[in-house]
């Protein structure tokens, strides 16, 4: 697949077939992930796939609460994926607090997009979810206190309906500027 039909065909998929998805997938998505680039090769995530019904259930209900219409979609998918933010090298640390930049957030967003269009390229689908109940995933999942948890993508195969829809982007020229703002 060429690049850039791989990035018109990455979209967040949320519906999803009531069908597995084989472990060899997931570790291939995860491959991606982590040959993504990071700022110093900081290489600054952990990758928690919970795939088991009852525990992934449990997750999913915890990215959205009573009321709360968010991320209802993630109880659907087979597989979530917790990407958890570890500590970063004494040089990003340092570059941090001088530029005033996370440098970690940035780059747990590129390994997430990474295994995004893995997965689109396999046929798979994805969403990455913000919005969760941190402390009770690090409860439900054992992730040390001092860690926190990036994004929660789900995963699975796009259910048959969940068709393809062209992309509402801005247009190029608002958002291009060519030798100033």
């Amino acid at each position: 697949m060429r690049f850039m039909d791989l990035v018109v065909a990455r979209r967040s998929v949320r519906k999803y077939a009531i069908k597995a998805v084989e472990p060899g997938l997931i570790d291939l998505c995860v491959e991606a992930a982590r040959l993504a680039p990071s700022a110093s090769n900081g290489q600054p995530w952990r990758f928690v796939v919970v795939d088991d019904p009852a525990l992934k259930d449990a997750v999913a209900r915890a990215t959205f609460g009573p009321g709360s219409a968010f991320n209802r979609f993630a109880v659907q998918a087979p597989v979530l994926v917790v990407i958890v933010v570890e500590p970063s090298t004494a040089l990003n640390r340092l570059g941090a607090i001088i530029k005033r930049r996370n440098y970690p957030l940035f780059d747990v967003g590129i390994a997430a997009e990474h295994f995004c269009l893995q997965a689109a390229e396999l046929g798979l689908g994805t969403c990455m979810m913000g919005w969760f109940d941190e402390r009770r995933i690090k409860r439900l999942l054992g992730v040390p206190p001092s860690r926190r948890i990036g994004l929660v993508l789900s995963l699975g195969h796009p259910e048959g309906s969940d068709v393809p829809r062209p992309k509402q982007r801005k247009p190029l020229e608002t958002i291009l500027g060519r030798n100033h703002y």
